[in-house]
């Protein structure tokens, strides 16, 4: 009788953004929660974000040349291929020094060699699609495997099952009302006054900085304190009255689950891993989907917009005007947060990753 294959390492290759850093963290930590004897090595690239948080999350982190495929024809379409094969070979090198009994991918530039090499090495493949429209890697590694799993229900990949997205134990346990108190003590902010809280993500956002920050003193004359994150390079000058409500301006914060905890409502950009956590929470909030790419942050926030968990602005038409006419007046209705609230909350599933680690399993099976 042939025997039952163990599942003892597993390979999570995806990497450049949270949006595809977080669900894989928040996977290992799942597998490692089955089964704490499971290896989980990360495979990534020198130049994303991978090479500070998965260190400090505490996984081995595998390095391989990125593949950016450019969306214009032109000399650095034509080197592409090149860059495919060498950093497939880089891929091949790491599956058979790690020896991996699984490789699980997430998109971006670093899975469409994973999904190559584990081919080529014939290991089983799980694929997770983390935005409503798919990436080309992932329509790539769709074909190789029957396990591909989504965020979103209506994304279109071959053998797509609908999981939701992973993310971090903190933000999917969330009480925000408990934690609220200690959050705005956290970050200097009043107890009692409305919150927003502005984030453009991982990396920030120059139009969401700008606009927000040159509408200060409407939040002020509101009675609106703002916590506002504008990411490791970006910067905020707001002109906030002497003795108004506090706008605290910070470059990252490493514990979102407080950030989400003072606040009564969001501005942010729609990413997956962004539209997922705030929603999950039940943060009322008004989406900003980045104007580049192939339009899937407007895609990924089209669900909560529909339930009327949130509001959807183009990136153009967030102008100070914009924001001095409209948010106030959202900050200052405590009926009309409470109903958007509602409407966000359990929209998606908090529990993918548990899904997906089961996903991996039964690939391994």
């Amino acid at each position: 009788m042939a025997s039952t294959p163990v599942l003892r390492r597993v390979l999570l290759a995806g990497g450049g953004t949270a949006g595809h850093t977080s669900p894989l963290l928040a996977t290992a930590d799942a597998l490692r929660r089955r089964d704490p004897d499971i290896e989980v090595t990360a495979l990534g690239t020198a130049r994303g974000l991978e090479t500070r948080v998965v260190p400090e999350a505490g996984y081995p982190l595998e390095l391989i040349p990125p593949v950016p495929v450019p969306r214009r024809p032109g000399v650095e379409l034509l080197r592409t291929p090149g860059r495919l094969r060498e950093a497939m070979k880089a891929c091949l090198e790491v599956l058979d020094r790690v020896q991996p009994d699984v490789v699980v991918g997430f998109g971006g530039y670093v899975s469409a060699p994973a999904y190559l090499a584990a081919r080529k090495r014939k290991l089983p493949l799980v694929v997770h699609e983390g935005n409503a429209v798919p990436g080309l890697a992932n329509k790539l590694g769709a074909r190789f495997t029957p396990y591909v799993a989504t965020s979103f229900p209506d994304t279109d990949l071959p053998h797509a099952r609908y999981l939701g997205l992973p993310i971090r134990r903190m933000i999917s346990t969330l009480d925000r009302a408990a934690l609220r108190a200690e959050a705005r003590a956290t970050f200097g902010l009043d107890p009692d006054r409305p919150t927003l809280l502005v984030t453009g993500g991982s990396q920030g956002a120059r139009r969401l900085n700008q606009s927000l920050a040159a509408a200060a003193p409407a939040f002020a004359e509101a009675g609106i304190q703002v916590l506002h994150i504008v990411g490791p390079q970006g910067e905020a000058k707001p002109e906030v009255p002497v003795g108004g409500p506090p706008y605290v301006v910070v470059p990252f914060v490493s514990r979102m689950d407080l950030a989400y905890a003072a606040a009564d409502a969001v501005v942010c950009r729609a990413g997956s891993n962004t539209v997922t956590e705030v929603s999950g929470v039940g943060l009322p909030a008004i989406y900003v989907p980045l104007p580049i790419g192939n339009g899937e942050q407007a895609h990924n926030a089209r669900p909560v917009i529909d339930a009327g968990g949130g509001l959807l602005v183009a990136d153009a038409a967030l102008t100070p005007e914009w924001v001095r006419r409209a948010v106030p007046d959202l900050l200052t209705d405590p009926d009309r947060l409470a109903a958007m609230s509602a409407a966000a909350s359990h929209l998606i599933p908090l529990d993918a990753d548990e899904k997906l680690a089961a996903l991996v399993f039964e690939a391994v099976r």
